[in-house]
Order: structure tokens, then C-alpha cells, then sequence
């Protein structure tokens, strides 16, 4: 039988407040205690969970340390891991935020070694102003508009084309540096399995 409906060009999105809930009641803990826990306000947590405001990619990342979880944690999973990971990019899962997007390219997958993400940023966005430190290595390819990165004191221009390959033990920052949005990839590959460098990435100091 012949599907009469036409094919949706949406591309599906994390519903973050319903699955900040889940996660906070896996746990135990109300919105109170997880204010104590994460330095965020109540007001802002219950405006997240009843989808009522979109939290920044650092506001998000303060709730996943919180919870001793990592960010990919809100994109939400009902398979095992897997040794091969084959996603089509309109039934990729993306969370929205208040400065930008982030999609996990490596949901399910079997190795803790890899993190492959697709940032997208808003204009000024950036990694706030503690250097981040983590063990293994990064990459980062612009796909669009221009980022800026600081690598052990040496600044790098990233334009659509340009890439980055650096040991991630050295200090470094990120800010989108162009005119409007930019769009990039993200290799995340750290050397200790217990390590979390994208909590570094997007957790600024408080």
C-alpha cells in the first residue's frame, strides 16, 4: 500500500524540559534541590521543564554536571549501544538552545572514545573565559561562518573549508568570531574513558 502522506523535511528535536524531568525524577531530586546542586534559579529550571524558555548550551551543561551526567544525556535513546551508527540526517535528533544547536552524530555508539557533534552557534557564542582542558585530542571543521579558536596563547580563524587538530591537554578557548551563525563539526576523542571534555566545552566557570 502506497504512503499517501508527504515526507516531513522537519528534522525531529529533543524535547529538553520533558527529558530534564525524566532525568530529575530518575534521581530523586526536586527543582529545588537541583537549584542548590546545579547554582541555577528554580524559576529557571521549572521555565525549562515546561518548555516555556530554551536553556543556553552552558545553562544545559550546569544541569548535566549536576546530575553527573554528560550533555548527550538529553538526547534521548532506546538502544543498546551499537558498533555501527548510521543516521540519516532528517531523523537526526538535535536539542535547540538559547545561543545555538547541538547534535550528537554519535548516538549509540559502542566506544566512549569518540564524540562527534554538530555545533551550531549564534553570533558571539563562546567557551567563556576559563581555558578547557582535557585529555586526548580535538578536531573542529567550519562547515559555515567562522570560529574562532585559542590554542596554548596561539589564535586560529576557522572559515567554511578550515580545520583544527590539536592535544586537547592544551589550554584552549572557542568563540564564533563571524558575522552570523556558525556551523561546525566536532571530534571529541579523549584518551580516558572517565574523562568528559564535553562538559569542559561547554560549562563556563561560576
Amino acid at each position: 500500500m502506497k504512503n499517501t502522506n508527504p515526507p516531513s523535511n522537519e528534522k525531529p528535536s529533543v524535547d529538553v524540559g520533558r527529558r530534564l524531568r525524566e532525568l530529575r525524577s530518575e534521581r530523586g531530586l526536586s527543582i529545588r534541590a537541583l537549584a542548590e546542586q546545579s547554582g541555577l534559579n528554580v524559576n529557571t529550571l521549572s521555565l525549562i521543564e515546561n518548555g516555556k524558555t530554551s536553556p543556553s548550551v552552558s545553562t544545559l551543561q550546569q544541569i548535566a554536571a549536576a546530575l553527573k551526567l554528560p550533555i548527550n544525556a538529553f538526547f534521548e535513546s532506546q538502544s543498546p549501544p551499537r558498533n555501527i551508527v548510521h543516521q540519516k540526517a532528517s531523523s537526526r535528533q538535535t536539542a535547540g538552545f538559547a545561543h545555538g544547536t547541538l547534535a550528537d552524530l554519535g548516538t549509540d555508539f559502542s566506544r566512549a572514545d569518540l564524540e562527534p557533534y554538530m555545533v551550531t552557534l549564534e553570533l558571539q557564542a563562546n567557551s567563556g573565559d576559563t581555558p578547557i582542558v582535557h585529555t586526548g585530542v580535538e578536531f573542529v571543521f567550519c562547515l559555515e561562518g567562522q570560529i574562532g579558536y585559542e590554542v596554548a596563547g596561539q589564535k586560529f580563524t576557522l572559515d567554511p573549508g578550515d580545520s583544527l587538530l590539536f592535544e586537547a591537554h592544551l589550554p584552549h578557548f572557542w568563540r564564533n568570531t563571524g558575522e552570523g551563525a556558525s556551523r561546525s563539526l566536532l571530534l571529541l576523542c579523549p584518551s580516558d574513558e572517565r574523562d568528559r571534555p564535553d562538559e569542559r566545552h561547554f560549562t563556563p566557570a561560576t
